[in-house]
């Protein structure tokens, strides 16, 4: 069997089954934020996941990193990647920034990875990959459109300090994107992920100690939320990612996240009743055919 032939069906759905895992996020944000503090309970979170995969690492016989260059370049990019993203979108998210609003301002991210994605790792982007990045934001755009003119919403106003931090997340996640495209572009994942995970507890465990007052209440449902939440997201749905780094362009990779808010949206459709207009099922259309001509190779 060639490895073609292979990695055919990783190719086909592992993006699928990243785009439910991931986002899956946004509830385990909304559900954890009911019972702990952000900080506390993504240390909480990171270092269960780590220490996982730390042990399953040894355990495997995974290599390690064997350069202290290769264990800076896993810190940072764990810092990037996992750190400084989730603190921020869960601190905008506990600050009262909506997840609508969130996930408007994580969604960016494709537009500004397929804009850098030539300069910083010299990835050819296609007119066809443009056109897909611009509908699939005009998809998003209008997915989210009836949340942004309600009323209530405007009367609220838009939290200045949430944005700019949820923001700045964003832009952190972009930049480890291309930092482990850049400087790990090998070595084991299930090692190099464990301590990427150390480099995100140095970004959360500081953050936790001189903000908050470290509560997380141990309730059934936080239980459920932090096994989910280190076993299907930070272990599952980063693992898968860090692969689709690997195998693919970073452009066409970032893309899917495209895909994410109209997910959660039909999440909370079937989970809390959130009705959703026929112009909002239009609005995903459009970002999934933005996605296929942006992924497309």
């Amino acid at each position: 069997m060639s490895s073609h032939t292979a990695t055919a069906p990783f190719d086909r759905f592992a993006p699928a089954l990243f785009v439910l895992l991931w986002s899956t996020g946004w509830l385990s944000a909304k559900y954890g934020a009911l019972g702990a503090d952000a900080m506390t309970f993504l240390s909480w979170r990171f270092a269960f996941a780590g220490g996982l995969l730390a042990l399953y690492s040894l355990a495997a016989g995974a290599v390690w990193p064997l350069r202290h260059r290769d264990w800076l370049h896993a810190l940072v990019s764990g810092a990037l990647l996992h750190g400084v993203y989730l603190a921020g979108v869960w601190w905008a998210l506990r600050a009262g920034l909506s997840t609508s609003i969130s996930g408007l301002i994580a969604a960016l991210q494709p537009i500004l990875t397929a804009a850098l994605a030539p300069l910083i790792l010299g990835e050819r982007v296609t007119p066809a990959q443009r056109l897909g990045v611009f509908c699939g934001f005009a998809g998003l755009a209008i997915v989210l459109a009836p949340k942004l003119l309600d009323p209530q919403t405007q009367a609220a106003g838009m939290p200045f300090w949430p944005i700019v931090i949820n923001a700045l997340g964003m832009l952190s996640v972009t930049l480890g994107v291309f930092y482990q495209k850049r400087f790990l572009p090998t070595g084991d994942l299930r090692s190099v992920t464990a301590v990427q995970y150390a480099g995100a507890l140095m970004v959360v465990v500081p953050g936790a100690l001189l903000f908050e007052p470290m509560r997380i209440d141990w309730t059934p449902q936080i239980v459920a939320t932090m096994a989910w939440s280190v076993l299907g997201l930070s272990i599952g749905a980063i693992f898968l990612m860090l692969v689709m780094i690997r195998r693919g362009a970073v452009a066409r990779m970032a893309a899917l996240i495209y895909l994410v808010p109209p997910v959660v949206a039909a999440m909370a459709y079937f989970l809390f009743g959130d009705r959703l207009l026929p112009m909002q099922i239009g609005g995903m259309v459009l970002t999934v055919a933005g996605v296929a001509l942006a992924t497309r190779k």
